[in-house]
């Protein structure tokens, strides 16, 4: 029988947990560490008051600054299978002919990995790399707004990308966030990127953000716009029931991937 983990040993792999994956859960590490919930509420509690993390129902977040911008390679190892089901989910309200944006990001970069090559699409995107993924793709014609190269995230923003992309209007938007707060609204790092996202917003018909669940209950630097904005979320079964009906309540249709 494999022998337990010291208090600090235990904790210690709780924050490597928590920074690999954003957030973590009081029963799965019970069963980890083979110790009653207990003594991981009360880890949760001590490293919480060191603020490497913040507590939740259940659990315990990442504390992120809210000015953090990672690199677009960076959040691409953050909880990548969540957002593969996410991305694979998100092509089943597409139809043939739609007219459709999609934002930067990872998430979003897999929603494009699993678009059928074969329907028949026009894709308005300011991501370079999403862009790119069509380059041999005769069925989808791609329109890319003007801008300058943000290279975090391969996007193009800026004065003259808000002002092309309010040439075109969409069936619908598909907006990856890194914070989404019931009260709060949608949220990112990046001022511009979130004048950029204002101005897809406002152009689409319906809005479906692309979200795996250690955003929601975050709330980043730049404010984009209140909830009440989004048409549907498409989140990961991380997502708790309380924060489900808020979202439900709020008439957002929520999509478990």
């Amino acid at each position: 029988m494999p022998k337990k983990k010291s208090t600090v040993e235990r904790r210690s792999i709780i924050i490597k947990e928590i920074n690999l994956k954003g957030k973590v859960a009081v029963n799965l590490l019970s069963k980890m560490f083979d110790v009653s919930e207990v003594t991981i509420r009360n880890d949760l509690a001590q490293l919480e008051k060191k603020n490497i993390l913040i507590r939740a129902r259940g659990g315990a977040l990442k504390i992120d600054p809210v000015g953090i911008d990672y690199h677009i390679s960076e959040k691409d190892k953050i909880n990548i299978k969540a957002k593969r089901l996410i991305g694979s989910k998100a092509t089943h309200f597409v139809n043939e002919g739609d007219t459709i944006m999609i934002d930067s990001g990872t998430t979003a970069m897999e929603f494009v990995r699993n678009l059928d090559n074969k329907m028949p699409l026009t894709v308005i995107t300011n991501a370079l790399n999403i862009a790119n993924q069509f380059f041999e793709n005769n069925n989808i014609n791609v329109i890319i707004p003007g801008g300058f190269l943000r290279n975090k995230s391969f996007s193009l923003i800026g004065p003259s990308a808000e002002k092309s992309v309010r040439n075109y209007y969409c069936d619908k938007l598909f907006l990856g966030v890194d914070g989404l707060d019931i009260n709060y609204g949608l949220s990112t790092p990046n001022i511009e990127e979130a004048h950029f996202n204002i101005a897809m917003i406002e152009m689409s018909n319906q809005v479906i953000v692309l979200a795996d669940s250690s955003k929601i209950g975050k709330r980043s630097l730049a404010f984009i716009c209140p909830i009440s904005k989004i048409n549907m979320l498409i989140t990961d079964i991380g997502i708790s029931n309380e924060q489900q009906a808020s979202f439900e309540a709020a008439g957002i249709k929520v999509v478990i991937a």
